[in-house]
Formats: C-alpha cells, structure tokens, sequence
C-alpha cells in the first residue's frame, strides 16, 4: 500500500482503539486495567496517520516530485478486520469454552475476611478456593451468593463458571463451582445466574485437567443480566 493508503489504516485503527477504549467493548478482549494503554495507542496512531498524511502532501509539492503507482485494490481488504471490530462486538467466552479447558483454581496465599452481611457476596473464584483448599473452614454456618454463568456437561451437571482473566481474553481459563441442591427447572447453557447457597464439603475433579470443583448446595437461584465485566479479574488483585 502507498502511504496515503497506510495512514487511512493506521487513522481507522485508531479510532477503532479509542471507540473500544472509550464504551464496554474493550472489556471483551483485555482487562479493565489495559484501558489507559488503549487509549494511548489509538490516540498514537491516529496521530501518526495524520503526521503520514502532511508529510505526503509536503512531498507532492516539491518540484520533480514523480508520483507513486496505485496498489493493488485488493490490499484493501486489510480493512476488513478493523470494520468487523467496529461493528460487531463478539461475545465473551462462555459455556463453550469452559468445558473445553480444564479449571485454573489455583490455592491462594492467604483469605480475606469474609464480607459481614448475610448472604456473603463472593466471586466465583473466592468461593472455589475457599471450598477446595480452605476446607471450608470460613464459609461453615454461612449463606453465599455467587454470580456467573451456566455450563452443562455431556451428562447434564450444572457448574456456576466464571472465565478468569490475567492480561486479555486470549489467556482466560475457566474456574467452576458444581451446582447441587435447589435448581431452576430450565438449565439454559450460558444463561447468567445470581445463586444463593451453603458450602458443602463435596468435591469432584474436573475430567479434562483433573482439578478440584467444589460443590455448592443451592437454596435459590435467579437470573441476571449479563455484567458489565463478563470476566474475572480478582486473582490479579
């Protein structure tokens, strides 16, 4: 491409950057944390390109200036990917997913302080590593809420799924919580739902990596929207 055709790319990537940067949409592809470094980079390119552009016109000007031959069309279709960003948010990784890779529980250094009010608000990863490595021992009397979304097995069992995230969601990786107790009568794949419920030492062993889900015996259960952060962050913090 020439480099008026470059500085177009470079323009319309830009601001493809910043309209992620600047709504939700980021959030299905890097962490919240990555927000400012988007910012930046869109703003970056959408300067270079207009540097590109006024230096290409400085050059035409100058006398005996022989211009460019036209590029193929085709290569045009580098825009393609940058107009699909644009239009088209992509889901976040869901049930899909989930069953595919194996949980990445990891045993915690130490445990916060369970939140006073009852039922406790916890993550799902907050609860699974609560019930899998700390035994259970702060959750015992106590009624959680967990909120992530469903995922069914080849034989039908419930687990309340929370993709975690480290740096973008090409790295995310399934943490899971089996569901027991009082169920919706419809188990929809991927639906989100708000549980409420008690630990129970139950324990099975995810079959594609062999590491622990803890169960959670569920006394209600309802659905919610999808949040404005579909994956999980809180091992980062």
């Amino acid at each position: 491409m020439n480099r008026q055709s470059q500085a177009a790319v470079m323009f319309l990537l830009g601001a493809a950057l910043l309209h992620a940067g600047s709504t939700d949409l980021y959030l299905r592809y890097v962490k919240q944390g990555l927000r400012p470094l988007l910012l930046a980079s869109g703003a970056v390119l959408i300067a270079a390109a207009l540097a590109t552009v006024w230096y290409e016109r400085r050059r035409n000007r100058r006398p005996g200036h022989t211009h460019e031959h036209p590029e193929p069309k085709v290569s045009w279709l580098l825009l393609l990917p940058l107009l699909a960003l644009i239009l088209v948010a992509p889901p976040a990784l869901g049930s899909y997913s989930a069953l595919r890779s194996g949980t990445a529980l990891q045993k915690p250094f130490s445990y916060g302080r369970l939140p006073a009010a009852d039922p406790a608000p916890l993550s799902v990863i907050d609860y699974a590593s609560r019930a899998a490595y700390g035994h259970g021992r702060s959750l015992h009397g106590r009624t959680v809420r967990v909120t992530g979304f469903l995922a069914l097995d080849h034989s039908g069992a419930p687990y309340l799924v929370r993709m975690a995230l480290n740096c973008c969601a090409a790295d995310a990786q399934p943490v899971k919580i089996a569901l027991t107790g009082t169920l919706p009568p419809v188990l929809r794949p991927d639906a989100w739902l708000e549980v409420t419920g008690t630990y129970t030492p139950r324990l099975t062993r995810d079959p594609v990596n062999n590491g622990p889900i803890p169960y959670l015996k569920v006394t209600s259960a309802k659905p919610v929207p999808v949040p404005h952060d579909p994956y999980d962050e809180s091992w980062n913090n």
